[in-house]
């Protein structure tokens, strides 16, 4: 979208586990309901929170993962988010729910622009987080958009 326009904003993690890694997809949706499940527009990060979305399979049910920005505020265009990240950590606090339920904080996520490989693909299809598994639902939405990502020029 032109930079006068919001655009739905993603964020991408890539978690180091003892199998190899794991990588987590998150968009900028609500965070209550139904928001949870619908794309949200936005032109700063730092407003709003990300999630995954659409559920993974856990032991216990569905869950839904989510990210929410605690400080600092980023700017809304990349060269200055990168210029901040450089200079601040981004910090954002994770949570995970049921799709009905409440959010409950599990974790505390730092992030800079200090080094690191800015050529990575991302495949959340592919390399999904340990005890999570998709939902043939979802991994039928979800796959064709990965898999063109990954077939696409470097």
């Amino acid at each position: 979208m032109p930079d006068s326009f919001p655009d739905v904003l993603g964020l991408a993690l890539r978690v180091e586990t003892d199998t190899g890694h794991a990588d987590l997809e998150l968009a900028s949706t609500g965070s209550g309901l139904p928001l949870r499940f619908a794309l949200v527009p936005r032109w700063v990060p730092s407003r709003g929170v990300f999630t995954t979305l659409l559920p993974y399979r856990g032991d216990a049910g569905p869950v839904l993962i989510r990210a929410r920005p605690l400080r600092p505020s980023l700017p809304a265009d990349l060269p200055g988010i990168e210029r901040a990240l450089r200079e601040e950590t981004w910090r954002l606090s994770l949570s995970f729910a049921t799709p009905g339920g409440p959010w409950h904080p599990f974790a505390l996520l730092s992030l800079n622009a200090r080094g690191g490989d800015s050529d990575i693909r991302f495949d959340a299809g592919s390399s999904i987080l340990p005890g999570a598994r998709m939902y043939r639902w979802a991994n039928a939405v979800r796959q064709p958009s990965y898999d063109a990502v990954q077939r696409r020029d470097r």
